[in-house]
């Protein structure tokens, strides 16, 4: 007799069943939508774009899924829950694959757009709609089944199937932000994922075997093994990062091998935040590093100070004024624990030198009443300063917490034909302080490109116009006049920042 979907409740599936499948489908896929901004990052940062271009990805993703669920469930239910089971494999195919997609396509596709948002968008396209198309499959499915199964409660088990959807995102969420990234890293926790959706795809063809639909087993078999075998391939490749840490990718990569002269770089996500010697703790490497050292020396002009470090980083800096004589009192704010654990194993920071808080900065700041007289902001996390630490509220705080004497040095990076970011926060300080100063290095620029530049706020100027230091090799910066900061303001969009409107991802997009 041909199967019917007017077939027995008996022969159905019971409703708590599809219930607590409808709710491992929506955990597992959120867990792949959270792992998506981590396995992301090493590659195009973990930015408001990154996280926009996710979300945005997987609801389209699920959309199409849940369309396509929708004429799947109109077949017979033998023949649903065998199309389920199949979806369920392909899910399980995509994610497993997903490894292996980005790192074959993240280069190709940044190089071929250039554009922030186009290559984040394009890339997170490739690599995770599909995995997100067919975990949306299975919620029209199983709803209807259920309505099918339950007919003279109907309503209820489609309220049952809602809402165990969103209970198991939740669930999901929550797993992946405190659970399985930390614990097991993004690629394992998409190989669990990879497993969930194998046991669902099994679950499926049993129950679609119970409805009276048979399942090529040979074929099912094989392919219920590809994606455990491909996610066990993904295990086994090299992870691009040295740690994995609730924050960050952290990854120490070597600048000198010379085992008598170590120099190491620590990149967070896809960002360069800093490189340190063993041998020469006193230099620092990167022009910020450097201009922020200096200019912060020639403010305090040889005595002794106290300093608060927004962001640790290789502490490099901390490092060396621990080597001066007499060496300032330093407190880091760093968030995360790994980067300052990596910083004393791989960059040779003694921890007992600082005052070390894991904590957000502007948290940390306003938590601590004692005053400053040096604050140094150095928190780029990914094409911009995070906006909560560039807005007049936050530049208000630092000011109650400086000393009468006290400076704010700030590290922001802009393209020269765009400088709307430079403008923002230079408008946005003068605001709140009395002085501020812009520097940057004293080379003429010659198109355009990324310039480095140290912002300077305090109660009065500073007593020097220009300064040299080493990078390693010698650098000469020096204050911009205050006619270029009126020019710069007048000639470019300088939006006030504030708690409420601080758009410094979109003002730090470059423009070509």
């Amino acid at each position: 007799m041909p199967e019917s979907s007017q077939r027995p409740a008996a022969a159905l599936p019971a409703v708590p069943l599809l219930v607590a499948m409808q709710a491992a489908v929506a955990a597992a896929s959120l867990v792949v939508e959270i792992v998506a901004g981590r396995m992301l990052a090493p590659y195009v940062g973990m930015s408001l774009y990154t996280w926009t271009a996710v979300i945005a990805v997987v609801l389209a993703g699920f959309s199409a899924g849940h369309w396509l669920g929708g004429r799947v469930a109109e077949r017979p239910v033998g023949a649903a829950l065998a199309a389920n089971g199949w979806a369920m494999v392909a899910a399980a195919l995509t994610t497993a694959a997903a490894v292996f997609v980005l790192r074959a396509a993240a280069e190709p596709v940044i190089s071929a757009l250039g554009a922030p948002v186009a290559a984040i968008t394009t890339l997170t396209m490739a690599v995770f709609f599909l995995p997100s198309f067919f975990a949306g499959v299975p919620a029209p499915v199983l709803a209807h089944i259920a309505a099918q199964a339950a007919p003279d409660r109907a309503g209820r088990a489609l309220g049952a199937m809602f809402a165990a959807g969103a209970v198991g995102a939740i669930l999901g969420t929550l797993a992946a932000g405190f659970l399985f990234i930390s614990w097991l890293g993004s690629v394992a926790t998409l190989a669990v994922v990879t497993a969930a959706y194998v046991g669902l795809a099994l679950l499926s063809f049993v129950l679609a075997g119970r409805a009276g639909r048979r399942v090529a087993r040979a074929l099912a078999a094989v392919l219920l093994l590809a994606p455990l075998g491909l996610a066990g391939a993904g295990l086994s490749r090299a992870d691009p990062c040295t740690r994995e840490s609730d924050y960050f990718c952290i990854r120490v990569l070597v600048v000198s091998g010379d085992p008598a002269d170590p120099i190491r770089l620590m990149v967070l996500d896809h960002l360069a935040h800093g490189i340190s010697a063993r041998a020469a703790p006193e230099v620092q490497f990167t022009d910020h590093a450097a201009m922020l050292d200096a200019l912060a020396r020639a403010r305090m002009a040889g005595r002794d100070f106290s300093a608060f470090f927004i962001g640790g980083g290789t502490y490099s800096m901390p490092r060396a004024w621990a080597l001066r004589d007499p060496a300032p009192a330093v407190t880091v704010a760093e968030i995360d624990p790994a980067v300052t654990a990596v910083a004393r194993t791989s960059f040779w920071f003694d921890p007992a030198t600082a005052r070390i808080l894991h904590s957000d900065a502007r948290r940390a700041l306003a938590a601590d009443p004692a005053r400053y007289d040096v604050v140094i902001g150095d928190a780029f996390t990914d094409i911009a300063v995070p906006a909560h630490l560039v807005t007049e509220e936050f530049f208000r705080l630092v000011r109650s917490r400086l000393t009468a004497d006290g400076v704010y040095l700030m590290n922001v990076i802009d393209h020269t034909d765009n400088m709307r970011a430079v403008a923002s926060i230079l408008a946005t300080l003068n605001a709140v302080f009395p002085e501020v100063e812009v520097w940057t290095e004293a080379v003429p620029v010659a198109g355009p490109t990324r310039k480095v530049f140290i912002l300077a706020a305090g109660a009065r100027p500073s007593t020097v116009s220009a300064l040299s230091t080493r990078a390693p090799d010698p650098l000469r910066f020096a204050r911009l006049s205050e006619d270029w900061e009126r020019r710069l303001l007048a000639g470019h969009e300088a939006v006030r920042l504030t708690d409420d409107y601080a758009p410094i991802d979109r003002l730090m997009r470059w423009t070509d």
